[in-house]
């Protein structure tokens, strides 16, 4: 990788998601002449089609589903609970626009300007732009470029996107009706929100996952909880499964799962394909320069330097984890570090958030990758029917299960799985970042009664001193 750390007084910004547009905030901030290059929405994928509109309708499912337990709380509600299915995803659009006026907003705030089209690179510094603000053709000059692009869904051959019968995630958040059958192909995050989504619909949902279990890269505790939780609300779930198109019917897609050597053909409404993304690296005129290009991604170090030493690049055009909030602290690390202030060599810890139901949340080392590391490990886990607000929630299944150095008390990891989950991790990846040990998380007060109760419960399972669990 290149070391040039001459600071630019000029930078073209490629791409108004996660990372290009809060590059380009920082860049101004920072002194620095900036353009942000965008050929659609601004926001990106996670704002327009990813993270916001997707928690839109998983927040509808999570109030349908409480609408129709409420009865458990003593609260009748008469006649039947109905679904228009185009208000939630009008509702879910709304949100997103309201969004992406904001991030136009904060742009002109920051003085960046923003042109719109397809950008390309065209030698040193340059970057020609065709579309929309360029009439046709215009050329940009910079004394670096930031490329941050994103990714788009991985395309299957044998499973080819129609958007009638075969989706991608984008057909999956404007239906327009429920299907009464669905196959999501693919057990990540994505695949299992938009299962827990659909299934809180009513639609029969099944998930395959060629891997061993449904969301493969936590902690197998979890994962296990969350395939039990899936099949008790009528999910059917297949890990070690592969699943192809065998034909497209007038009325549904007939597909071959095969688990093993055992197979089986049936039929399905629509199909959803979540088999992960790639870099959007394409029709960029990367060729035109020395960055180099690895499984799908553009090479970049710490620091966002590329191959190239006039440019950078930052988010999921980077590679994994593909997170937006992984995203914005490249891009400003980057940018920091382009603008000469000390950066911290250490890449930040990234946590992680699923919010299908159950919610997934965790940080840093899974037990089993703690013990392949070698770490003689201390493991503490405390369920969330111990803790009383989860009760009084209704709430109390899942659990947070703490990981720590046995030796040294270093908090190594979290894996939690319930109501919230997502909401508590914030805690944990704070005391992992300022090294907190277990007798930290033991001494710290908790307020009485929150779910975040149970994380000291957990810390203090690992030392073998739980009160409540």
């Amino acid at each position: 990788m290149t070391t040039t750390t001459t600071r630019p007084a000029t930078l073209i910004v490629i791409g108004g998601g996660p990372a290009g547009y809060v590059a380009a905030i920082r860049a101004s901030q920072l002194g620095i002449r900036t353009t942000l290059v965008e050929r659609d929405a601004l926001g990106g994928i996670c704002l327009n089609w990813g993270c916001i509109p997707t928690k839109a309708l998983l927040h509808a499912a999570d109030t349908l589903s409480a609408v129709r337990s409420a009865s458990d709380l003593g609260i009748d509600i008469a006649g039947d609970v109905t679904i228009d299915i185009a208000r939630m995803v009008g509702r879910s659009r709304a949100v997103s626009d309201r969004l992406r006026q904001g991030v136009q907003y904060l742009l002109k705030k920051h003085r960046v300007e923003v042109v719109r089209g397809q950008a390309r690179l065209n030698g040193a510094g340059a970057v020609q732009v065709t579309g929309e603000d360029a009439k046709g053709n215009r050329q940009l000059d910079a004394d670096a470029i930031l490329i941050a692009t994103g990714a788009g869904p991985r395309s299957l051959e044998t499973l080819p996107v129609d958007g009638e019968r075969i989706w991608n995630y984008r057909h999956a958040l404007v239906p327009q009706a429920v299907p009464s059958s669905l196959l999501v192909v693919g057990a990540g995050a994505i695949g299992m929100e938009f299962a827990s989504f659909y299934a809180a619909l009513g639609t029969q949902v099944t998930v395959v996952e060629t891997r061993d279990a449904v969301l493969p890269n936590e902690d197998i505790d979890v994962s296990n909880h969350v395939a039990h939780a899936f099949t008790q609300r009528g999910i059917l779930v297949r890990t070690g499964t592969s699943a192809a198109l065998n034909r497209l019917a007038e009325d549904a897609a007939w597909m071959t799962l095969r688990t093993g050597d055992a197979s089986d053909t049936l039929p399905f409404d629509k199909v959803l394909v979540c088999a992960g993304v790639v870099g959007n690296t394409a029709d960029l005129g990367l060729e035109n320069t020395a960055a180099v290009i690895e499984q799908g991604c553009i090479r970049a170090d710490e620091f966002g330097r590329t191959d190239d030493p006039r440019i950078f690049a930052a988010g999921d055009v980077c590679g994994a984890p593909m997170l937006a909030h992984k995203a914005s602290r490249e891009a400003v690390r980057c940018v920091e570090y382009l603008a000469g202030l000390q950066v911290d060599p250490q890449p930040p810890l990234i946590p992680a958030c699923t919010y299908c139901d159950p919610q997934v949340a965790s940080v840093g080392l899974t037990e089993s990758a703690a013990r392949a590391d070698g770490r003689e490990v201390s493991v503490g886990r405390m369920p969330f029917h111990s803790n009383g607000k989860a009760l009084a929630l209704g709430q109390p299944e899942g659990f947070v299960k703490t990981v720590f150095d046995a030796q040294t008390g270093e908090l190594l990891g979290a894996h939690l799985v319930g109501t919230e989950v997502t909401e508590l991790i914030q805690g944990l990846s704070l005391a992992r970042q300022l090294e907190a040990t277990d007798e930290d998380l033991v001494q710290h007060v908790y307020a009485h009664p929150t779910l975040s109760e149970a994380i000291g419960e957990s810390a203090l399972a690992a030392l073998g001193r739980a009160i409540h669990g």
